[in-house]
């Protein structure tokens, strides 16, 4: 039987490595410096709200009328937003929605940063 023998400074260096990924996050989104919210309409094509379980922001995307697909982020702590919670248990993938919130910098937006963003059925 053939014996691997690994020198300590080589183990230390995984273990290292290892508790750093093991530690590592995944970064929020967060919106880009604005004024002016972001305002669209369109169709719901998917609802993500398993990010919520670690604490990260819920995805919903949504085909916009004139702009293609946007995601809509909603924040897992709504104590810490000015906007008022977002009912997502009365949205449904192909329901036609309204969304107002900050744009970010990859073509989203987050409901969060004011009282006035919001992301609702349309009637």
């Amino acid at each position: 039987m053939t014996r691997i023998v690994c020198p300590l400074p080589l183990t230390f260096a995984l273990c290292v490595g290892l508790a750093t990924a093991s530690c590592a996050t995944t970064t929020p989104v967060v919106a880009a410096p604005s004024d002016d919210p972001l305002r669209i309409e369109g169709t719901i094509t998917t609802i993500d709200l398993e990010p919520w379980t670690f604490d990260g922001n819920a995805t919903v995307q949504v085909d916009a009328d004139g702009r293609g697909v946007v995601q809509v982020h909603l924040p897992a702590r709504w104590n810490l937003c000015k906007a008022p919670p977002v009912d997502v248990q009365s949205l449904a993938v192909g329901m036609r929605v309204q969304a107002v919130g900050a744009a970010t910098g990859k073509g989203g937006l987050v409901v969060c940063m004011d009282a006035t963003h919001r992301l609702q059925p349309l009637q």
